[in-house]
């Protein structure tokens, strides 16, 4: 099996002054840790300013996701993007596709309706050791490489000079 990228593609670029919502659902508490860990580290490298949501499990993610986003619009303090973490562990019925499936296809309807960077860290795995892997900062790191994937689009965003 061939092994991901490492190194950046690009430098990652400055989100000086960026706002950035997190939503993350800590189904998995240890998982959830890790993987907030890594996109807390991304995001302060970057210079943006963060605030985080829990909800309970990934269906919720992009419903709490929408009403913050709204939230903070109708405030004057639209963020800049949004960073999704979560877990979804493969079981024996077929409520992991759905879940796996549904919350993945409503955070990129979310992202691409709204021109919103996202980044989104939901891991989908087979079982619990893949998920500790792939959450650990020191290892697969998937936290924070959500979080760089919404600091790159936000950075484009900002390039690009469309509207926040």
């Amino acid at each position: 099996m061939a092994e991901p990228r490492r190194d950046p593609l690009i430098p990652p670029p400055s989100l000086k002054g960026g706002r950035i919502l997190i939503v993350e659902a800590r189904f998995y508490e240890a998982i959830g840790a890790m993987l907030m860990d890594g996109a807390r580290r991304a995001l302060e490298a970057a210079g943006a300013a963060f605030d985080v949501v829990t909800v309970p499990g990934a269906l919720e993610i992009p419903i709490a996701a929408a009403i913050e986003l709204d939230a903070a619009a109708s405030a004057g303090r639209p963020y800049d993007g949004l960073v999704a973490l979560g877990c979804v562990i493969r079981g024996e019925t077929y409520h992991f596709e759905i879940v796996a499936g549904e919350s993945s296809r409503a955070l990129i309807d979310l992202g691409v309706a709204r021109r919103l960077p996202l980044g989104n860290g939901v891991l989908t795995v087979e079982n619990e050791q893949q998920a500790l892997v792939r959450a650990d900062p020191a290892q697969g790191d998937k936290g924070g490489d959500a979080a760089r994937a919404a600091i790159v689009l936000a950075a484009l965003k900002r390039r690009s000079g469309a509207a926040r």
